[in-house]
Order: C-alpha cells, then structure tokens, then sequence
C-alpha cells in the first residue's frame, strides 16, 4: 500500500515535496518539544529556548533532508561539510526569521509562545525549504 502511495506521488512529481512536509513536521516537533521543555521544565528564557530548539532540529533536519528528501550524495569529507556549511547558513537565516517573528508576535502583538512559535514556524518550513531545494542540496542524487 505504502509503495502505491509512493508510486503514485511519484508520477506527479510531489514525492520530494511530501517526503519533505514528512520530515519538516517531524523536525518542527523536535523544535517545539525541545522549545517547551527548556521554557516550561528548565524555566530557560525565549532566547535560549527558541536557539537549543533551533541547533537540535537543524543537526535532525540535516541527516533527514540528505538522505530521504533530496537523496543527496557527496563525494568525500570536503563536499560533505561543505553542503553542511551551505546548510547551517541559510538555517541561520531562517532562525533569524524564526527569532525575529517570534520576538514580534510576543513582544509588539503579545500573542502567546505558542501561536507564535507555529506562526513562525509555517515561515520558516517554507524559507527552509526553497534554501534547501535551490540553493544547498544541489549535488548528486540518488536514483
């Protein structure tokens, strides 16, 4: 039945698009869950909240994407870390995104941590995801 499905999105090239809503819902659950657990059970503040949440679903987000999103393969340790140097930036740039939107919608629109951090993270699958598409997993694919 998976293999159907698989089959299926395949033909109508949307496989890469939901393998990856897959693992970004996955790596957003990692960020909410580290997010609340440092903000409610450690009683850490929004910033170092919301940058553990971030490094943890970034090193998640990056194994996930390379092997089952964009199937990427590089050729040796340079090519390597080098996509991962391509991948923690434009991540930084989305944290920025995330941390910017956050502080906005808590601090100016006093919405609560919540609302705002899912607010910020629909921005921030998207901008992730056009980042990783055009402009970091831009190697070899696996067939």
């Amino acid at each position: 039945m998976f293999k159907k499905f698989q089959v299926f999105l395949e033909t109508r090239n949307l496989w890469e698009v939901f393998t990856y809503l897959f693992f970004g819902g996955l790596t957003t659950l990692v960020n909410l869950i580290v997010f609340f657990c440092a903000r409610e059970v450690f009683h850490a503040g929004l910033v170092i909240s919301n940058s553990l949440a971030w490094i943890l679903s970034v090193l998640f987000a990056f194994v996930t994407n390379k092997r089952w999103v964009f199937r990427s393969r590089t050729e040796g340790v340079a090519a390597y870390l080098q996509e991962f140097g391509k991948f923690v930036f434009y991540r930084a740039l989305s944290y920025f995104l995330d941390m910017g939107s956050m502080l906005l919608l808590v601090q100016v629109f006093h919405s609560g941590d919540l609302l705002a951090k899912i607010v910020s993270q629909v921005l921030v699958v998207v901008a992730n995801y056009l980042f990783s598409k055009w402009l970091i997993f831009t190697g070899g694919q696996e067939e």
